[in-house]
């Protein structure tokens, strides 16, 4: 059986980011997964299913009506290339900040490097100061690319 790599980029997207259902984790994350995420907010600890949903759970918590939108889909080799758009608003706290209730928009492009059915590797770049402008934070985020 030929396994789909679009199709396991999307479904982490779409059910493990959109839908908040975490077993998706275990089915198209490696135990061994390393994660290269390129912004000074995001708490990248660990590798694997479970670095995954603490991050998912923490975006979650903060905003429960989040969606991310794929915009484009490329595909070459065992790689993956998606471009999203995600949108939420902050209703709980986040790394410390407290809910702002303002509604945010922000992109990003993420790679997965996809082998016998799972993503083993990968890379994350999101636009981490303008959501941090939105949020009314940029001076914090000032402080921690210093």
């Amino acid at each position: 059986m030929s396994v789909d790599i679009r199709e396991i980029a999307s479904r982490y997207r779409e059910e493990f980011w959109n839908k908040g259902d975490l077993s998706v984790a275990e089915e198209t994350i490696a135990p061994n997964c390393i994660y290269h995420i390129n912004d000074p907010i995001t708490l990248a600890s660990g590798t694997g299913p479970e670095a995954a949903k603490k991050a998912v759970s923490t975006y979650r918590r903060a905003f429960p009506d989040l969606h991310i939108t794929i915009e484009d889909t490329i595909v070459e080799g065992n790689r993956v290339v998606v471009r999203w758009t995600a949108r939420g608003t902050h209703m709980g706290e986040l790394m410390g900040f407290a809910p702002s209730h303002m509604k945010v928009t922000v992109t990003g492009i993420d790679i997965y490097h996809i082998a016998e059915g799972k993503i083993r590797e990968f890379w994350v770049n999101w636009d981490t100061m303008g959501f941090m402008q939105q949020l009314g934070l940029e001076p914090l985020a000032a402080r921690a690319l210093a």
